[in-house]
């Protein structure tokens, strides 16, 4: 199993800033307990539990999961809210439209389908010895699958075929200057490009879940699976076409591969031999669940949003069924009637990331509770009053970039949690619409790719060895830099079109 691995200097820095915020948390959530505000008790008392978190969330004092049930719980005991209101967002649709995508990923990885796209696609002709055709299809098939799966897993997946790459190439071109710029692109593209690929679906991470959730529960904008494709999908594109163009070309065009470097990736493809029932089946669960979920943009785009057929599908298929659909698929059809073995068991189906199906849960109850206490609004009209007559544009610009600069010191989805409703709140109090600001800061808040320790992907490919810090740090500011653009563009252009 591969872990992320951080320098000593690194252990200590994170040991340091968990011991912060351990202590400042408590102390800074006391003082605003129990300081005199215009707020009413209620709002200044989820203010005070938001503080906690977002301080526990930022230093990664505590696990990000307990912290997400840590706020809730404090605001019962607060008096804020019954256990029943506090809670009733763990259970909210858009959990289990995670639940049934964990799920759907999990039976990709037990079937090993995942690794027979990502070997078909080396293994092709069309890359044969062209070390940069190799590499643009390994970016290629990192992204695609990262859009399904997470960017953890997909870079965990992906990386030790890149390690036995470089390791066939190295033997042939030992202490070669091309081939160690080639063996750090490879590396960094491992992690980059998995990182990129989720921002193109809502499943692909989990910040998109979460904008997605808060969009709908604090402002009543509900963003269908397809309309986020039209945004997520092009920010994607144009993000990873500047990468190969930028990156991946200079360093990989002087590269050829070597018989033995070729001969690795057919082999493993040889080793997966002929495609296995359970892999079919994996792949009609899946074809069955992306159906559901752009049909109702498919009837919106045929009939009209305001059609009988549209909105009836919509109300008795949402996403969050039609993951479930696909999960459930996986638990009953059979690989083996005979032996009542079916594509997935559930002990199998349990190994899904369940403290990040809290978290995202945490997220959500804490922003009905802020809503529902009148805290949001109190916090949006403060911080518009520091920006009289903010457009759209501005918000968008603004939001994106504190995202980007949270997520490379905090978890992405941390980051999420904290700028996203912010941003929702400030733009409702300046007037404006809050879809573009909330969604320039949920792709933001994926942009982390300075740090080993701004992502699990990113401190994967940078225990490989072949990565120096300084050139981790110095591409990922300039792919943060141009992902910001990309994204403040794409969310303000193609954003009425959600």
């Amino acid at each position: 199993m591969i872990t992320e691995t951080y320098s000593p200097a690194e252990e200590r820095f994170n040991r340091h800033r968990q011991t912060f915020g351990l202590i400042a948390g408590p102390l800074v959530a006391m003082a605003i307990l129990f300081m005199p505000t215009a707020l009413p008790p209620p709002a200044q008392r989820v203010a005070a539990v938001l503080v906690l978190m977002i301080v526990l969330w930022m230093t990664e004092a505590l696990p990000l999961a307990v912290t997400a049930l840590v706020g809730p719980t404090l605001c019962i005991i607060l008096g804020v809210a019954t256990a029943q209101a506090a809670f009733a967002p763990f259970a909210d649709p858009v959990i289990f439209l995670f639940i049934g995508s964990f799920i759907l990923a999990e039976g990709m990885v037990v079937h090993r389908l995942d690794r027979r796209m990502a070997f078909t696609a080396l293994a092709s002709t069309w890359v044969g010895s062209s070390g940069l055709r190799l590499v643009v299809a390994y970016a290629g098939v990192t992204c695609v699958l990262s859009m399904w799966m997470s960017n953890t897993a997909t870079t965990a997946m992906m990386f030790p075929l890149g390690l036995a790459v470089l390791t066939e190439l190295g033997r042939e071109r030992k202490g070669d200057r091309d081939f160690q710029h080639y063996a750090m692109a490879l590396m960094l593209v491992t992690s980059f490009a998995a990182t990129i690929g989720g921002m193109g679906t809502p499943v692909g991470t989990p910040p998109n879940l979460i904008g997605v959730g808060l969009l709908r529960t604090t402002a009543d904008i509900n963003v269908s699976f397809t309309g986020w494709m039209i945004v997520g999908v092009p920010v994607m594109a144009a993000t990873m076409l500047s990468l190969v163009l930028w990156f991946l070309v200079p360093r990989a065009r002087n590269i050829q591969l070597g018989a033995e470097a070729v001969r690795t990736v057919a082999e493993e493809l040889r080793k997966l031999g002929t495609m296995s029932r359970g892999e079919r089946n994996v792949v009609i669960a899946f074809a069955v669940t992306i159906a559901l979920w752009v049909l109702p943009g498919v009837f919106s785009l045929t009939f009209g949003e305001t059609h009988a057929v549209t909105r009836r599908f919509a109300t008795l298929v949402p996403e969050s069924v039609a993951a479930i659909v696909g999960a459930i698929l996986l638990l009953v059809i059979p690989v083996s009637w005979q032996e009542r073995r079916f594509t997935l068991s559930w002990d199998e189906a349990s190994r899904i990331d369940w403290g990040i199906v809290l978290l995202f849960g945490g997220g959500l109850a804490m922003g009905r509770l802020s809503e529902s206490t009148g805290l949001s609004e109190a916090l949006g009209h403060g911080i518009a009053a520091q920006f009289p007559g903010a457009s759209v544009t501005a918000l968008t610009m603004v939001f994106t970039a504190i995202a980007v600069i949270m997520s490379e010191t905090a978890s992405n989805t941390a980051a999420a949690n904290i700028i996203v409703p912010t941003a929702i709140a400030v733009s409702r109090a300046a007037g404006v619409s809050p879809l573009e600001p909330a969604l320039g800061a949920t792709l933001g808040a994926s942009l982390g790719f300075m740090m080993p320790i701004s992502t699990p992907p990113n401190a994967i490919v940078y225990s490989s060895g072949y990565i120096p810090l300084g050139a981790m740090v110095r591409n990922g500011f300039i792919l943060d830099v141009v992902g910001y653009f990309i994204v403040v563009a794409g969310v303000l252009l193609l954003g009425k079109f959600v």
